[in-house]
């Protein structure tokens, strides 16, 4: 199972060998403000105005947890680049289309709600150290709005994907603020793309330490609580064990996020099963897990009924 391709040349091949079980749920805490009383003076005609009670904001088809009440199918890609996956090859309404036509052909064999998705990548590794010298390509907001508002309106998730370079994932994280605060924007870390000073793209793969997944979360978590937002999801991108180092000691304690391991590499059904399993060893209770299909790098691709006919069934789909 290998790691897939990026705007440089041709990705690494790591070569995988990978078997286990484990995924949990983590359960948000459901705030609502009430409102108080309404009063008025025996010496005015005029009673007081008391403001309604505030609504939190909910999940695509109610809620403000995300799981176990709905699975997910997305679209992976950059706006604009094909090459980058399938969210590149058209522009939002188009991509809106075509992911609930893909979300709908999953629908038969599950017996949750099938959400559609985006996963955006909101930050590029790039061959190029670029004016900041980080090696990452960030994406302005400007550019990325377009897709989010067109999810927002037609009832599709979004998640935005961070190849940070020789960045730190809570620092580019922190640049997308403004979108994080939509009720129905999460987040994904693609620690392959996570390098160290001297490291440059697709020379190596690159990896994390649990520590900064873990600053990058406890971030996000603050950030969801203020602004009283429903759970967001935290998608931990991995196909190799050496990739997310410390794995064990990831903190999966917050309720406002919930956690999804995503076997993010192509090949044949038997490598992709393989990591699949490998992935699981070890895996930290409250992680549960993902799939991704790639339309021209999988030999073959699987069909939705036998990505869901997988153990444990995918609870985050994307295709690239």
């Amino acid at each position: 199972m290998r790691s897939r391709s990026v705007p440089l040349a041709s990705a690494l091949c790591p070569l995988l060998l990978l078997t286990g079980c484990g995924a949990g749920s983590t359960e948000a805490d459901d705030a609502a403000d009430g409102g108080g009383a309404a009063s008025s003076s025996s010496q005015s005609s005029e009673p007081e105005t008391t403001p309604s009670p505030t609504q939190p904001a909910e999940l695509i088809g109610g809620g403000t947890t995300l799981f176990p009440d709905r699975r997910f199918v997305a679209l992976y890609g950059h706006p604009g680049t094909p090459g980058l996956g399938a969210l590149g090859e058209q522009g939002p309404q188009e991509s809106v289309s075509r992911v609930k036509e893909l979300a709908a052909s999953y629908e038969p064999y599950s017996e949750e709600k099938v959400v559609p998705a985006f996963e955006i990548i909101a930050t590029t590794a790039s061959s190029d150290p670029g004016p900041d010298g980080n090696y990452s390509n960030e994406s302005p907001i400007e550019e990325l709005e377009p897709y989010v508002k067109a999810a927002e309106d037609n009832g599709v998730y979004v998640v935005l994907d961070l190849q940070p370079g020789q960045a730190d994932f809570p620092s580019q994280a922190k640049q997308y603020e403004k979108l994080l605060k939509h009720p129905n924007v999460g987040l994904a870390l693609d620690s392959e793309w996570r390098l160290a000073p001297g490291q440059l793209p697709l020379q190596q793969i690159g990896s994390v330490d649990a520590s900064e997944i873990n600053e990058t979360a406890e971030w996000l978590a603050g950030l969801t609580a203020e602004n009283k937002l429903p759970q967001k999801a935290m998608i931990l991108h991995q196909f190799s064990m050496s990739m997310i180092r410390n794995r064990e000691a990831i903190n999966t304690s917050h309720p406002e996020l919930a956690y999804v391991l995503h076997a993010d590499g192509h090949g044949t059904p038997d490598l992709k099963t393989g990591t699949w399993k490998t992935l699981q060893e070890g895996l930290p209770q409250g992680i549960r897990m993902a799939w991704k299909n790639f339309y021209d790098e999988d030999t073959p691709m699987y069909t939705p009924q036998q990505t869901f006919a997988i153990t444990p069934k995918p609870w985050f789909v994307s295709y690239q």
